[in-house]
């Protein structure tokens, strides 16, 4: 599965566990995201590792938070999923072509720069933002 459907996937179910006092099981948040539990599974595990989440097994188990979701940034869950970047470079253009010999070191740092931007535009959002503006939707 790929980062941005990895990510989007994690933001939800991260605003999914901030609504709740009590763990949620993987079932219930593949539910809400209307996805397996199995690719739920996945990506909490990398929010696992990186101490955004923790898992208790059990009837009275499920994932909870570990942090407010004021403290938890869009920045910081989208680095636990690993450091694929959103903009790559295919691996292995022409170098007997006068644009394939060359795209890549002019692309290096038109992708780096992207990406520090779009790194720099999720450090200012939490969890606690999109909880904010979910619940407001749901006002409307």
């Amino acid at each position: 599965m790929n980062t941005n459907l990895r990510f989007a996937i994690s933001i939800h179910a991260l605003t999914l566990l901030a609504t709740s006092s009590d763990p949620l099981t993987s079932e219930a948040i593949a539910t809400s995201v209307d996805t397996n539990p199995v690719v739920v599974r996945r990506a909490m595990a990398s929010l696992r590792e990186h101490g955004l989440v923790e898992s208790k097994p059990g009837a009275h188990g499920g994932w909870r938070l570990l942090r407010a979701p004021s403290q938890i940034g869009l920045c910081e869950v989208y680095r636990s999923l690993g450091s694929e970047d959103v903009l790559a470079m295919h691996s292995h253009p022409n170098q007997h072509c006068r644009v394939g010999a060359h795209i890549k070191g002019a692309l290096t740092g038109i992708f780096a720069t992207a990406q520090a931007g779009m790194e720099n535009a999720l450090g200012k959002y939490t969890i606690a933002d999109v909880l904010t503006d979910v619940l407001a939707r749901g006002e409307k």
